[in-house]
């Protein structure tokens, strides 16, 4: 296989093997819609096989920051939709990251009385809002009936996201937030059907996957997870647990057809990842985590050892528009700027130059 060779993972076509990470960024607004400055930071990516976008809030409630977009109203859609045909102007690719932020938010950003979660377990520490850095609010614990209602807003979400002309869904089961919160032992202390055991925690994720790929299509749903990250308390420190909680998953996913399984982890080509790309018996995009910035030694390795059928790249992608360009001419490459990520503006978004101006 070659990095820079076309692949199909589902129903997309993809030119190349590099694919865009999902990357919060925060250009929304209060309003959460994507304008025109979003719309052109996307179109300039486009070169990539594939874009995955930031996570985008499925309802009011599952907002989890201040500037975060959503795919909840018609303005929200409508700035999608630009999104969208800016994007394939250029020849691109693009799938909406639906994500539902779970007890990693505040009242101050999702405008709602209470956040909500598996179990009433608050995380450790402060969250940023615009009132300044808070303490973590103590979640409220889904009833049976408002798991189910999310579920729905969140299938609602996805054919939302299709209708505005995205090519599909990624459904966010992964860094701590709301669907990760259900299968990590530790945000999840339940005792009805969604918690316990490992069939019972992964139940929600695979009823999620279930639902949105038979309003969507399977070849237009692909999956992020992130198995031992523990990353805002959902926590997963027992290896023998996550094999029995994601083996589930994937064993249950793995009939669904769909069109890819994202696993960020910090050893893509290790035992576990590769077990679960076993069961899983689709498309793997690869992600190596957040230690430090995916390179293209290790992205052509990935890919010429046969461990993924893509690469998923952050922050290079944010510094390097034309990063496939690059790689493929083995050019040098621009340096992220940290100071910008979560920043306003154009600034660190959409002024990184390219190695051809642009018309």
């Amino acid at each position: 296989m070659d990095l820079f060779a076309p692949v199909s993972l589902g129903d997309l076509q993809l030119a190349n093997r590099v694919v865009m990470a999902p990357l919060t960024r925060l250009r929304s607004g209060d309003a959460g819609v994507p304008g025109e400055l979003v719309a052109d930071h996307y179109a300039q990516r486009a070169s990539v096989g594939l874009i995955i976008t930031e996570g985008t809030f499925p309802n009011a409630e599952a907002r989890a920051y201040p500037g975060q977009p959503g795919i909840v109203t018609d303005e929200q859609v409508a700035g999608w939709r630009r999104v969208a045909e800016a994007v394939h102007a250029r020849g691109g690719r693009i799938v909406m990251q639906v994500m539902h932020g779970g007890r990693v938010s505040h009242p101050d950003i999702n405008g709602s009385d209470r956040i909500v979660a598996p179990s009433a377990i608050a995380i450790r520490g402060e969250v940023r809002t615009p009132a300044g850095k808070k303490p973590y609010p103590m979640p409220h614990a889904l009833t049976t009936e408002e798991v189910r209602a999310t579920l729905a807003d969140i299938v609602a979400a996805s054919e939302r996201a299709v209708a505005a002309g995205l090519d599909g869904v990624e459904i966010h089961s992964a860094n701590g937030y709301l669907l990760h919160e259900f299968l990590s032992p530790a945000s999840n202390q339940r005792d009805d059907l969604y918690g316990g055991s490992p069939e019972n925690r992964a139940r929600f994720v695979l009823e999620v996957a279930t639902a949105v790929a038979a309003a969507i299509g399977a070849g237009k749903v692909g999956i992020r997870i992130s198995p031992e990250h523990d990353v805002q308390d959902a926590l997963e420190p027992d290896r023998a647990d996550v094999l029995a909680t994601y083996g589930t998953l994937v064993d249950g996913l793995r009939p669904l057809g769909l069109a890819y399984l994202s696993v960020l982890h910090k050893e893509p080509a290790g035992e576990l990842v590769q077990e679960l790309r076993r069961q899983f018996d689709g498309p793997l995009i690869a992600n190596s985590g957040f230690a430090s910035p995916t390179t293209r030694d290790e992205a052509v390795r990935l890919i010429d050892d046969a461990h993924a059928e893509a690469v998923a790249v952050g922050r290079l992608v944010i510094a390097n528009p034309d990063l496939v360009e690059r790689w493929a001419g083995e050019h040098p490459e621009n340096v992220p700027n940290p100071a910008t990520f979560y920043a306003a503006g154009a600034e660190g978004y959409t002024d990184y130059p390219t190695l051809v101006a642009r018309p």
